[in-house]
């Protein structure tokens, strides 16, 4: 079951490969018996349908067996590429590079660590350092027809010396179809790997006057444009701030003051209150030599001082920060400022290449389902709708599409969890999320009424979302030339329409 509700239908089958092998013998099956099938990689794309296809009839192809990392014995500072295959998680490759090789890193996302590197680099995932989509190359695909290809030198074999350094390959560039796309199954690609830097530290930005958002948008993207931010720029609401916040402040209060889980909830909104008062905040890395940073922070501060409150987070400013608030505990401001501390932990390792499940344990605790692991969030009444609109990087134009974003949800009585991340120099998209409990028929209903009126909303600006959910394909894959393309497409490397009809294309 998705947590989209009511989406996911029961599968014809379900076949689990383990191997390339087994993969191509499940497609050449498939095309011959015209057996449509849908695959997912770890079956953790939450909010956008987990594995649900998007029409009906399908075979699963679940690839979370196919967890290999193909070149582990390679991997080294002078080679920072890995080869993986579509079921390698985030925690995997973070504890596989900690043993291995722990000068280097990777652009980790907050979605989970059981989440899938290559299904969420497909669908345009955004990760801490930048779009996923920009860190795979070389890919490996079983397409419709039981045919294979290779992109860029990796058609020249596994041991060319260019097969897995270099991205581009010869001749036009066919990467890009296959994300976002439903031509075939990828079964391994390339992913780059980052070098950790001497220095590293986390900026905090925190919004004085809401009426200024525009200019603190405008000025973010100006320092991101200068190279100062080096990491995505997120800039949260209250809403999304403090329900980041919400679980691990609770968790401290009954585990390091012995509150009662009732006296501990009770606690957590004043704690918050004190420690998260801002309607925005931004957060952002700022890395390089000792040098670097300094003078990078210095800048910062010059120019963001007249809109936020600056704060520069290190490892050893959360260390000392914490001795000292728990130890004085017995006071309300420290108490506060402890559970914080004890809170944003996790998030602040996400900018060092430590993936976290906080954000899933945060919707688990929410619904009454903290004894659940990370990966069973669809087995609890959590229901997780995401809407999220790429946006022009102009702060003017984007706070009057959240506020009118805002109104929508607000007449549909919901509250929107928010965060602006301005992902390149030149882009910046919206991670919203609407929340539900999925045992009320009604509350199902109300939020994706909500979720229609928002896409009308975005679309009434000229924009469009930048990831789609399983079940909103039809009304983002419209009859018009740049789909009839696309399908075409389709005609060329799955004339039979066998691999995931529907997604991000025509259905028929």
């Amino acid at each position: 079951m998705s947590n989209l509700t009511g989406l996911f239908q029961t599968p014809i089958n379900t076949y689990s490969p383990s191997s390339f092998g087994e993969v191509l013998e499940i497609v050449r099956t498939a095309h011959i018996s015209k057996q449509t099938l849908y695959p997912f990689s770890t079956g953790l794309n939450l909010g956008y349908g987990s594995r649900s296809p998007v029409i009906s009839g399908c075979s699963l192809v679940d690839l979370s067996k196919m967890n290999r990392i193909l070149n582990a014995d390679k991997i080294s500072l002078n080679n920072p590429i890995a080869v993986i295959e579509p079921g390698v998680t985030q925690a995997q490759l973070a504890d596989f590079l900690t043993k291995n090789c722990p000068q280097l890193t990777f652009n980790v996302t907050g979605a989970g660590r059981d989440t899938s590197i290559l299904g969420n680099a497909l669908d345009r995932g955004v990760g801490y350092f930048g779009p996923r989509k920009d860190d795979v190359f070389g890919l490996e695909i079983v397409m419709g027809t039981g045919e294979v290809i290779q992109t860029g030198f990796r058609r020249l074999g596994e041991q060319s010396p260019l097969a897995h350094c270099h991205p581009y390959g010869l001749g036009p560039i066919i990467d890009g179809i296959f994300f976002q796309g439903n031509f075939g199954i990828v079964t391994s690609a390339c992913f780059r790997l980052i070098p950790r830097r001497p220095k590293e530290v986390a900026v905090s930005m925190a919004l004085r006057d809401v009426s200024h958002l525009a200019d603190f948008i405008d000025e973010l993207a100006r320092l991101k444009r200068d190279g100062l931010l080096t990491s995505v720029t997120h800039i949260g609401n209250k809403a999304r701030t403090q329900s980041t916040l919400a679980y691990g402040v609770t968790r401290y209060l009954e585990t390091e003051c012995g509150y009662t889980p009732e006296k501990a909830l009770a606690e957590a909104d004043r704690a918050i209150s004190i420690v998260a008062p801002d309607e925005w905040a931004s957060l952002a890395a700022v890395t390089g030599n000792a040098g670097q940073v300094r003078a990078a922070i210095r800048e910062i501060k010059q120019r963001i001082s007249r809109y936020a409150r600056v704060m520069v987070i290190t490892e050893t400013l959360l260390d000392v920060g914490y001795a000292v608030t728990h130890a004085l505990r017995f006071i309300p401001f420290a108490r506060a400022n402890a559970a914080a501390i004890h809170s944003i932990r996790p998030l602040h390792a996400l900018a060092l290449g430590i993936p976290t499940d906080v954000a899933i344990d945060n919707l688990l605790w929410k619904y009454g389902r903290s004894d659940l692991p990370a990966k069973a969030l669809d087995e609890s009444n959590c229901g997780l709708l995401f809407v999220n609109p790429a946006l022009p990087l102009d702060g003017k134009a984007v706070v009057k599409v959240i506020d009118e974003l805002e109104i929508v949800a607000a007449s549909h009585q919901h509250k929107l969890y928010m965060t602006l991340n301005i992902e390149t120099p030149t882009s910046m998209v919206a991670v919203i999320n609407l929340l539900f409990d999925r045992s009320q028929p009604e509350e199902v209903e109300r939020a994706h009424r909500c979720a229609d009126d928002m896409l009308a909303c975005i679309r009434r600006h000229g924009l469009e979302p930048y990831r789609a959910r399983a079940d909103m394909m039809k009304d983002i894959v419209q009859d018009n030339e740049y789909w009839r393309t696309i399908r075409k497409l389709k005609d060329v490397f799955d004339p039979d329409n066998i691999i995931a009809p529907g997604r991000y294309n025509l259905a028929d």
